[in-house]
């Protein structure tokens, strides 16, 4: 059973950790993955960073967010877990070149492709090559060929759109064609509940 911290977190980032992690628990272990290193692409409030964490020991875990606020939530969450494995949160905006980090072995990116512009998008796989991370897992809800898969997903959609021109839901074969260009291919495509996507990135 997945640990949960007692510290507040969004009502989403609780509903979805478990399942996230059962698929983490498939790309994350041998032989498909024999890295010790992971950066965490905005953390957000830090509530999944211990729950991942704990579950991958001989891993190191790196969360990151661009926001002060973020991290000090990330912080709290770093604190109180106290794993050995789990570093304090770096200030990281994937729209800038250079990163706090040199190198990682996998990259991990929840709920931020759809809340920010393209450009991030761009940024993300960019970032993710000049580490020489050799898997990116990234989650959030997907267009696939124009679907959005639920009306749900339409409605997001334009409430994204309406609070931001340059936010909206990102069909899954634009993401790819970003991601190829930087030498990733998108390998798995996850189906998760309340209509996201995992998407499933190597080199």
């Amino acid at each position: 059973m997945t640990e949960v911290s007692s510290l507040q977190a969004p009502p989403a980032a609780v509903r979805n950790a478990g399942p996230i992690l059962e698929v983490l628990k498939e790309v994350l272990a041998p032989p498909g993955f024999t890295g010790h290193s992971l950066i965490e692409i905005a953390a957000g409030s830090g509530y999944h960073a211990p729950i991942f964490a704990r579950a991958f020991p001989t891993l190191t875990w790196q969360p990151t967010d661009a926001e002060a606020a973020a991290r000090a939530s990330i912080a709290a969450h770093v604190a109180a877990a106290g794993l050995a494995n789990l570093r304090p949160p770096l200030a990281l905006d994937v729209l800038e070149d250079t990163w706090p980090v040199a190198a990682a072995d996998a990259v991990l990116c929840i709920n931020m492709i759809h809340i920010s512009p393209w450009e991030a998008t761009l940024g993300l796989f960019q970032g993710a090559r000049r580490l020489g991370a050799g898997l990116i897992v990234t989650y959030g809800p997907y267009a696939i060929d124009g679907d959005f898969l639920a009306e749900s997903n339409v409605a997001f959609d334009q409430s994204l759109r309406l609070r931001n021109p340059a936010w909206g839901i990102r069909d899954v074969k634009d993401v790819a064609r970003v991601a190829g260009d930087c030498g990733f291919r998108l390998e798995e495509t996850h189906r998760m509940p309340a209509n996201n996507l995992i998407l499933i990135f190597r080199n």
